[in-house]
């Protein structure tokens, strides 16, 4: 089977009942405020989840429809995917979804409109992908190392898709390298086929920002609507024990996102955060058209020179954006009332009916 053409995706959106649409997603990740944002512009919601998962969805009150599956996986299922089209839905992804259904899946086998553009979710997969597309727009990344053999001070070692930090390590060394490659792999947390693809990077020593950026494909702007800094297990752990302490217990850290927090930048440092989102969505529109279209992160880490440097992005909405789900200090900003990502997503949806231009925000 080939890839999902844009023309069959037309096709059936031009078979819906525009006046209504379901906004849908899967039951994980940020689906608490896609649905919510989706219902406070109006549109009807439904989220496929696994049985047993869906008691956040029912008991908040933000789905009008579920769809139950065995698996997350289903989601690409014929019937799964027949149910969605019944509703008229449009699917909102995140980054569960594509690590559940399969990036190959989304990309050949999901014939349901998708929201944004389901062919820049491999940019974000495959950190080389994801190393010029940003290496492109001239934006500060760090140094990148080819080969274990080469590491001579501290790098993070960072493995492909979307996991949530699982089995990345900072080490100093070839040594340190295979030693903590043999841990992650003895925890389940990584596969011999991980290892080949490791990608090994300086260790930028600065304070964590992840910044969730909107491109609206439909006013041609970018927009800054929130950050977060990331709880991180174990690391976060172990630097609230005593240094001596640490050093006794001999814990080997660990970067999986447990949490997040909502944070602000200082006002000098902006513009250059408005440089960096407007230079991606550039080289981004060149690489892989129509480019970023919505959401997308950047998570930087800023040092003491004040220089932000970019260590990763993500080409669809962030699991940060969960950090302010009323709206953030800058959401309000821009738009004076309470807007979530989710709804800024369903507020683009319901401008592109208005003015007839679905085509443009859809894949």
């Amino acid at each position: 089977m080939g890839k999902v053409k844009k023309s069959d995706i037309m096709e059936i959106l031009d078979s819906y009942d525009k006046s209504d649409i379901t906004i849908a997603t899967l039951g994980s990740h940020t689906a608490l405020h896609i649905l919510r944002g989706a219902k406070q512009e109006g549109f009807k919601t439904a989220v496929v989840c696994e049985k047993g998962k869906e008691v956040p969805y029912e008991r908040f009150g933000v789905a009008d429809e579920f769809i139950f599956v065995d698996e997350y996986k289903d989601i690409v299922k014929e019937e799964v995917q027949e149910k969605l089209r019944s509703l008229n839905a449009i699917v909102v992804p995140h980054g569960s979804f594509v690590a559940y259904a399969g990036l190959s899946n989304v990309e050949d086998k999901f014939n349901v409109p998708m929201f944004g553009n389901r062919d820049i979710l491999r940019w974000e997969a495959e950190r080389d992908k994801e190393r010029e597309m940003i290496t492109k727009a001239e934006i500060r990344m760090p140094n990148k190392y080819d080969k274990p053999e080469d590491i001579d001070k501290a790098v993070m070692v960072k493995f492909p898709g979307a996991r949530g930090g699982q089995g990345y390590f900072i080490c100093s060394s070839f040594d340190e390298f295979n030693e903590k490659i043999d841990e992650m792999k003895a925890r389940d947390w990584i596969t011999d086929d991980d290892v080949k693809d490791a990608h090994i990077e300086e260790y930028v020593c600065g304070t964590n920002f992840c910044i969730h950026y909107f491109y609206s494909a439909l006013n041609d702007e970018v927009e800054v609507l929130g950050m977060d800094s990331r709880y991180e297990t174990n690391i976060d752990g172990i630097v609230r024990i005593p240094a001596q302490d640490q050093i006794e217990a001999n814990l080997s850290p660990s970067y999986v996102v447990s949490g997040n927090h909502p944070v602000v930048i200082r006002e000098s440092l902006l513009p250059k955060v408005f440089e960096n989102g407007d230079k991606l969505v550039e080289s981004a529109k060149e690489l892989v058209a129509p480019g970023m279209n919505g959401p997308f992160c950047l998570q930087c880490l800023v040092n003491d020179d004040r220089e932000i440097v970019i260590f990763e992005m993500s080409a669809r909405i962030d699991g940060g954006t969960n950090s302010f789900m009323n709206g953030s200090a800058y959401s309000y900003i821009q738009f004076g009332e309470e807007m979530s990502m989710g709804r800024r997503i369903s507020r683009e949806i319901k401008n592109a009916i208005a003015q007839d231009k679905l085509d443009v925000i859809i894949t």
